[in-house]
């Protein structure tokens, strides 16, 4: 008969010894600290980052969304010395604009979506953001896509040979001719309208003639001025929409300034020949009115004359 010898406990004779004890025949777990390992090039990032923001007077939102690396890399080239490009996570931006203690600035989180660019620059908000509209490269025109303008092939001469895209090209009823070996468009065609989608044939045809009716590049969001300290947000540049606006805008404040006798180095010529044609008008009134008095004049002489006459006669 075999005999089990008891293994004796050590005492615990430290209060150390009894929390250890405790900690491992306890049935809850333990809590463990959670440690998140950043890396370097984060860190790097995003003390980059931070400058910059700090730095920079004006700290713009573009879309990218759509754009492809080569344009990207385009653009980006085109921005240098006027912007400093970043395309990083979204959440060391959150992180850096938190720790950058600027409350509106920390406003940008709300417009940082997906597929962006962050431009920082010491230009002015819309002064950048016009550098990106002028930094916006043609592009072509695929099937799907709405066009927010009417579309038309303009008549003239092409690069085709004669061949499949005769056929192509009067299925599309687009009306062409044959001259020194090349395809010549006869007449202009609409080929996709303001607000529809771009069918299949349309950008086939249009790939053929290489008309690329879109522009593709960053799309400005929203922006910071750090100078003004402001948020501004839906900015729209359009050069040539502007320029008419102001060109129409100067037309009617011209004529209403001509037309209540403002006088300025631009009404002065406007004023001054006003004037004339005024004075002109007014000689000619009082010609014709001394005119008509003489001819009043002269037909009641000729009246009492003829009445004179006739009295003498009756004597």
């Amino acid at each position: 008969m075999t005999t089990q010898r008891k293994t004796k406990e050590k005492p615990v004779t430290h209060v150390s010894e009894v929390e250890e004890l405790s900690k491992k025949n306890s049935s809850t777990p333990e809590t463990k600290k959670i440690v998140t390992h950043v890396s370097e090039t984060k860190k790097k990032t995003l003390a980059e980052l931070l400058d910059l923001i700090k730095k920079k007077r004006t700290i713009l939102i573009a879309s990218i969304k759509n754009l492809p690396a080569s344009q990207f890399q385009e653009i980006g080239k085109k921005l240098r010395g006027k912007a400093i490009v970043k395309v990083p996570k979204k959440n060391l931006m959150f992180m850096a604009l938190d720790k950058s203690g600027n409350e509106t600035a920390k406003k940008l989180q709300e417009q940082i979506k997906s597929d962006f660019a962050i431009l920082f620059s010491d230009l002015d908000a819309f002064d950048l953001a016009a550098e990106l509209v002028k930094g916006k490269i043609p592009a072509k025109a695929k099937p799907g896509q709405i066009s927010p303008e009417d579309i038309e092939i303009q008549p003239g001469p092409t690069s085709l040979m004669p061949g499949p895209a005769v056929s192509d090209l009067g299925a599309a009823g687009i009306k062409i001719e044959i001259k020194e070996g090349k395809i010549h468009i006869k007449e202009g065609k609409k080929v996709v309208k303001a607000g529809q989608k771009v069918s299949q044939a349309a950008a086939d045809i249009m790939s053929k003639l290489d008309i690329k009716p879109f522009s593709i590049g960053f799309v400005p969001i929203a922006a910071f001025d750090a100078k003004e300290g402001k948020i501004y947000l839906d900015i729209k540049i359009n050069r040539d929409e502007t320029v008419k606006a102001l060109k129409e805008a100067y037309s009617k404040a011209l004529a209403f300034a001509v037309e209540i006798a403002y006088t300025s180095k631009d009404t002065i010529k406007f004023l001054i020949g006003k004037a004339g044609m005024q004075e002109r008008a007014i000689e000619r009134l009082l010609s014709n009115t001394s005119d008509a008095h003489k001819l009043k004049i002269s037909g009641t002489t000729e009246s009492n004359d003829s009445m004179g006459n006739k009295s003498g006669e009756e004597k």
